[in-house]
C-alpha cells in the first residue's frame, strides 16, 4: 500500500510540474507536439529512473560515510550531465527524428529542475532504493503525463477562435495555470 501512495502522489497529488512547478521550461519549450512530448517524457524518465539508483547509491554509500552531504547538489548535477549525455548520444543513433524535434531541450534535461529537485527529494524523505526508483519514475510519469496534455490542449487550441491578443504564448499560459488547478483537485487524496 505504502508504494501504491507513493505512486499516486507523485503521478497526481503532487505532480512535479503542475504541483511543485518544477521542469516549467521543458513543460512550456517542448509541449508543442505530442510526439514531441513523449519523446521528451520518456527520456525524462530514463534519467530520472538511473539518477535515483546512482543517487541513492552515491549519497549512502559514499557521501554520508565520508560526511561530505554538503557536496550532494553537485554531485546530483554531475550525475544527472553523465546521463543526459548518454540519452542524447542514444537518441541521435537510434531516433535522429526525435533527437531533432528535441534540440536544444534535450541537453537543457541537465538543468532541469525536475530531475534535481526528485533527487533531492529521495534525500530528504529518506526512502530506500526501491522506494526511490518508485518515487522517480512516478515523479516522471507524471511529469510525462503533464507534457502530453498540455501538448494536446495546445495542438487542439491552434484549430480554435482564439483572441488575435491571446494567440501563442499567452493562451498557453492560462491553459497550463487551468491544468495546474485541475490537479491540485487531486490533492486531498493522499
Amino acid at each position: 500500500m505504502e508504494y501504491f501512495a507513493i505512486i499516486i502522489g507523485a503521478i497526481f497529488v503532487n505532480n512535479i510540474v503542475l504541483a511543485q512547478f518544477l521542469g516549467i521550461c521543458p513543460f512550456l519549450g517542448v509541449s508543442n507536439k505530442v510526439e514531441t512530448s513523449m519523446g521528451m517524457g520518456a527520456a525524462v524518465t530514463f534519467v530520472m529512473a538511473i539518477s535515483s539508483v546512482v543517487v541513492y547509491l552515491i549519497q549512502y554509500h559514499i557521501l554520508v560515510p565520508l560526511e561530505i552531504q554538503y557536496m550532494q547538489t553537485i554531485v546530483f548535477i554531475l550525475v544527472i550531465a553523465s546521463l543526459v549525455q548518454m540519452v542524447e548520444i542514444m537518441l541521435k543513433k537510434l531516433s535522429p527524428a526525435l533527437y531533432q524535434a528535441l534540440g536544444i531541450f534535450l541537453p537543457l534535461i541537465t538543468t532541469n529542475c525536475a530531475v534535481l529537485g526528485v533527487a533531492i527529494i529521495l534525500v530528504q524523505k529518506e526512502y530506500s532504493l526501491l522506494e526511490s526508483v518508485v518515487f522517480s519514475v512516478s515523479s516522471a510519469v507524471g511529469f510525462s503525463l503533464a507534457l502530453v496534455l498540455f501538448a494536446g490542449l495546445r495542438e487542439r487550441l491552434d484549430f480554435e477562435d482564439v483572441p488575435k491578443a491571446m494567440k501563442g504564448v499567452p493562451i498557453a499560459l492560462v491553459t497550463a495555470g487551468i491544468l495546474a488547478m485541475a490537479f491540485m483537485g487531486f490533492s486531498g487524496l493522499v
